[in-house]
């Protein structure tokens, strides 16, 4: 029988659950190079795509999401798809035995942890909001520890071991941290980009802004991620535009984080965490949720003097506008405000988590 150690991390969705995680397996395989690290995750996510592309092993479960408004269809067909979740997730903790689990949120996590837990494994779960969703505050009456991104996390956690760490990096991200910003272009660059889905509200009001100001596209370059919903229709939209290139999906965001001088976002935690590493200027419009906790992330950069804060409900296309000429023509701004986003900046938060996971196994 083997001797090496498996650690299981669950989860994904979207990047800013798959990234970390990959973060946090590839800190782990650093620090202790015999590990087998294994990935899971659901057809329906980002997973397959980008682990794939990352080289990285991933077994899938099924599962789905409950937590939606409306399309009672939608809810019935996850919850008969729960239970196979749950035997999947059994069978590979017994095919693997893992000597530790982590749920790092997104459809796989909960079902996997859960049996993981059941089964007697050592697990921990990673929350990077600072108001937990239903499943992590759920499995934390189960789960001894937790990782988790801001403080005021654990007032919604039953978990008895907290450590806030921030949020985990990429190697290749954290590399940069510390690097001087060199332009490579002596126009600004605008990285639009609203998720690892894309923005349907950040696409419609970007492209808006580059057709009805002609005037700037000599001074300006956009690159633009829009999503695959959105795709085809922004592309078609910025037709015979040179001042800007159409992503559908960017893999190489390192690489286009240090080409970027701001960034037109939403307010998720990764997103910013990032932004801070490269020092690009976020124009953050928060997506609208219950708990607001996009908002309560963007009220950060903000309140330190390094990005702008937008309400979706009550966006101004002319205040839009004028922030982002008054980003062009005053560079020592951006500059300055640069430099205070790189000191919220998290540092080391994958290493963090791996060592701390390694001294519990």
């Amino acid at each position: 029988m083997s001797s090496t150690k498996t650690i299981m991390i669950a989860g994904g969705g979207t990047g800013g659950h798959i990234y970390p995680a990959i973060a946090i397996g590839r800190a782990l395989l650093k620090a202790d190079p015999s590990l087998k690290i294994r990935f899971v995750g659901t057809a329906e996510g980002l997973e397959s795509k980008i682990m794939k592309r990352e080289n990285l092993s991933l077994d899938l479960i099924y599962s789905g999401k409950l937590n939606f408004s409306g399309n009672p269809v939608r809810k019935i067909k996850t919850l008969l798809k729960m239970p196979v979740g749950f035997i999947q997730s059994v069978k590979l903790i017994l095919k693997y035995k893992p000597v530790f689990v982590l749920g790092v949120g997104g459809y796989a996590s909960a079902p996997f942890v859960l049996m993981a837990c059941l089964l007697g494994r050592k697990c921990a779960i990673w929350e990077p909001n600072a108001h937990p969703g239903m499943a992590n505050r759920v499995l934390s009456r189960l789960v001894p520890r937790a990782y988790l991104v801001f403080e005021a996390s654990k007032g919604y956690l039953r978990s008895k071991d907290n450590k806030v760490f921030g949020m985990p990096l990429r190697e290749e991200i954290e590399m940069f941290q510390n690097e001087e910003r060199s332009k490579h272009s002596e126009k600004m660059t605008i990285l639009c980009f609203g998720g690892s889905q894309g923005s349907l509200f950040l696409n419609e009001q970007m492209s808006n802004f580059v057709l009805q100001n002609p005037s700037l596209h000599d001074k300006i370059h956009v690159i633009h991620q829009t999503g695959t919903q959105d795709f085809a229709n922004m592309k078609s939209k910025y037709q015979g535009i040179n001042c800007v290139e159409v992503h559908e999906f960017i893999y190489d965001m390192p690489q286009q984080y240090r080409r970027a001088d701001i960034q037109f976002c939403r307010g998720g935690a990764s997103t910013i965490a990032e932004a801070s590493a490269f020092g690009v200027v976020p124009l953050i419009v928060p997506l609208p949720a219950a708990d607001d906790h996009q908002l309560r992330n963007a009220e950060v950069v903000v309140s330190n003097r390094a990005g702008f804060l937008f309400d979706q409900k009550t966006f101004d296309g002319a205040k839009f506008k004028a922030t982002i000429e008054q980003l062009l023509s005053n560079p020592d701004q951006r500059k300055a405000m640069a430099t205070e986003l790189r000191r919220l900046a998290p540092q080391q938060a994958a290493g963090k988590i791996a060592q701390d996971i390694l001294s519990n196994i």
